[in-house]
């Protein structure tokens, strides 16, 4: 007769060599989503296409993570966590090599966009399900700090590694080393343990089918904001019945959502098991903590896109020196993500994220207040250091929240729910602030233009007719050397360079204050957050919607 191991069992088994094997597979996963940011027009180049076929594969890499996520992670539970993970990451590395070694854009797409999409979302969902079953509740908080900090880590040295690679040998070792990466892990997961499950579990094809077609019609809406437009059609979108694609794509993604639930909802009442359970939803803990995922992740993408473009573009810093500049917040968020759940252990989960949401921001109205047209890249320093500490703070947090609302057994479902939670809060973060930052920068733009009487009426009409749909965020030297070719005076440009620098600077405050908007309104969702911390004498959650009263009063 086989003895099957206790979870609790397991977890006592949780060591260092774990912990790095998750938080590398997490930096790894990551880091695609900023490593080639700033090699956009070589990849472009050295494939034969052009740099919108690479921002599609990008958005591409993006959707099939966000659509699968839910899928990935009920397959975690069918197939065993350490399996799917495993299996995750030979997918990840042959979407690695095939993506290395890409002659044109098709294949680029293959590799980058879907195989590694495809293998990050059977990783992610295992990865918060392997903490569960791998570390005693007590030492969770930490641990999902960690691996949070390793992925802002990757965020913040993307655009430095991507750079360095790029400038210095071929932006093609990042992906080969991404394939050692993933096998060095592959190996190293033989060490995680996993809890075998004593129930039959069963995919729901319905579901899954349902999930890939509403998240990605409106992610992929979501993501195509910024180029047609949110409501009415940018010059030469798409549009249907006058309105732009977008907003018919988020109705659809939406509307087929619904349909998911309901036929959730019908699965869980004849007794099946559906891809996710719509009682789940009843749990406030659970929802507590995913809507904080997703105001962290929205929060966290307004900032890795704003702050790099003032560095990059206003300051015209080398990729180099953007990644060197953005590592005061990671090194920040790692200390924060650490040491509060080891400092304070007993601490109130929703008091630290209640003091991590006032720490971005009160770091964010003062990058706002800093923010002048003397500024230097110093600015960001202090700013950086604040919000690193927030995130930290919010990171040491959520991932155990989430996982002990329900028993672990369902930690595979919760790991899909969470990413997917957080990929729609940084899509969500990243359209709608840049969108913000756009309209701001074409507005101010064009208005100062028209109204400069020095400025010439041909240019003026021009710059109607180009940037009417929207002003391309640029630097003074890009911004000179178009204004050169187009044969203007040295006044003009002058003149001009000053209106942009002006609508810039104006463009990046407003796009900053939405993040602190979203960062006010976050705070009013605190209250679903536990004020115990998991382990700390209280009973688990198990059951969906269970809560202790007087958590509840309070």
């Amino acid at each position: 007769m086989v003895t099957q191991q206790k979870p609790e069992e397991i977890a006592a088994k949780g060591t260092g060599l774990v912990l790095l094997t998750l938080d590398t597979a997490q930096f790894l996963k990551t880091l695609d989503s900023s490593v080639m940011n700033v090699s956009i027009a070589t990849v472009a180049k050295d494939v034969g296409t052009t740099v919108t076929g690479i921002q599609t594969a990008i958005t591409l890499y993006t959707l099939v993570m966000a659509t699968l996520m839910l899928t990935g992670g009920k397959i975690g539970a069918i197939i065993g966590r350490r399996r799917a993970f495993s299996i995750g990451c030979v997918i990840y590395a042959a979407g690695s090599l095939t993506t290395a070694l890409a002659p044109n854009l098709g294949v680029l797409i293959l590799g980058w966009s879907f195989l590694e999409g495809i293998g990050a979302a059977l990783i992610m969902p295992a990865v918060v399900a392997l903490v569960a079953v791998n570390f005693a509740p007590q030492r969770r908080p930490s641990t999902y700090g960690t691996i949070a900090a390793a992925g802002a880590i990757a965020v913040a040295l993307g655009p430095l590694i991507g750079g360095a690679f790029t400038t210095y040998a071929s932006w093609r070792y990042v992906f080969v080393g991404e394939v050692v990466i993933a096998l060095v892990i592959l190996v190293l997961s033989r060490r995680i343990q996993d809890a075998r499950s004593t129930e039959q579990h069963r995919l729901d094809f319905v579901g899954s089918i349902l999930s890939v077609l509403g998240l990605g019609l409106a992610v992929f809406g979501v993501l195509r904001s910024s180029v047609w437009g949110w409501i009415t059609p940018k010059q030469d979108a798409p549009s249907l019945f006058g309105l732009s694609l977008v907003a018919w794509l988020i109705l659809a993604g939406l509307l087929i959502l619904w349909v998911l639930f309901a036929w959730e909802s019908r699965l869980e009442r004849e007794g099946k098991e559906p891809l996710v359970r719509p009682s789940m939803f009843r749990n406030r803990q659970l929802v507590g903590g995913l809507t904080m995922f997703l105001f962290q992740y929205f929060i966290q993408a307004g900032i890795f896109f704003t702050i790099p473009l003032f560095l990059s573009i206003v300051l015209e810093l080398s990729a180099l020196q953007t990644g060197i500049r953005l590592i005061p917040l990671s090194l920040a968020l790692l200390v924060s993500a650490i040491g509060v759940p080891r400092l304070w252990p007993k601490a109130s989960p929703r008091r630290v994220v209640r003091i991590g949401l006032l720490l971005l921001l009160a770091a964010t109205v003062l990058l706002i207040a800093l923010l002048d047209a003397n500024a230097t890249a110093s600015v960001v320093t202090v700013p950086l250091l604040i919000m690193g500490l927030g995130v930290g703070a919010l990171a040491s947090q959520l991932g155990a929240v989430t996982v002990s609302a329900v028993p672990d057994k369902e930690s595979s479902e919760v790991g899909g729910l969470q990413n997917t939670a957080l990929n729609l809060g940084a899509s969500l973060g990243t359209a709608l602030v840049g969108s913000v930052l756009i309209t701001i920068l074409t507005t101010l733009f064009l208005q100062g233009v028209i109204a400069n009487p020095s400025i010439p009426d041909s240019l003026k009409a021009d710059a109607k007719t180009t940037f009417g749909a929207g002003t391309p965020f640029v630097s003074d030297t890009t911004a000179r050397m178009s204004l050169e070719a187009y044969g203007a005076s040295q006044a003009t440009i002058q003149e001009v360079l000053q209106i942009n620098a002006d609508a810039r600077l104006a463009a990046l405050r407003g796009a900053l204050f939405v993040v602190a908007i979203v960062a006010a309104i976050a705070l009013f969702f605190t209250r679903q957050i536990p004020t115990r911390p998991p382990g700390a004498g209280t009973e688990v959650h198990k059951d969906a919607g269970v809560k202790d009263l007087q958590e509840q009063a309070e």
